[in-house]
């Protein structure tokens, strides 16, 4: 299973060994998950915004409305929690399925 590691506002890949595979994102990255697939990754940056990228790096989409503290994986959504204290639940696309 990888892992992900925030270096310096960085997001690295790591492989099972600990080596460094590829980096996903270079600057701004304040948290980081990746899905239990190893396919898809969440990065919120330090501004609020969440990106969803593939495994090697590239943005798919924006996921919300730049106000995000942290966004994790939670099975096939996506839970991002906003600086208002709620909880968004979103799916892949980044449409809003509830609020919690």
């Amino acid at each position: 299973m990888n892992s992900l590691i925030i270096n310096r506002g960085r997001v690295e890949l790591h492989r099972e060994d600990g080596t460094l595979a590829r980096t996903i994102r270079n600057s701004d990255a304040f948290f980081a998950d990746i899905n239990t697939r190893n396919s898809l990754i969440l990065v919120t940056t330090s501004n609020g915004r969440v990106e969803l990228r593939t495994e090697s790096g590239l943005l798919i989409r924006n996921i919300g409305d730049d106000n995000a503290l942290i966004a994790k994986f939670s099975g096939e959504n996506i839970l991002v929690s906003t600086c208002k204290g709620i909880i968004e639940v979103r799916d892949m696309r980044g449409a809003l399925i509830r609020l919690i």
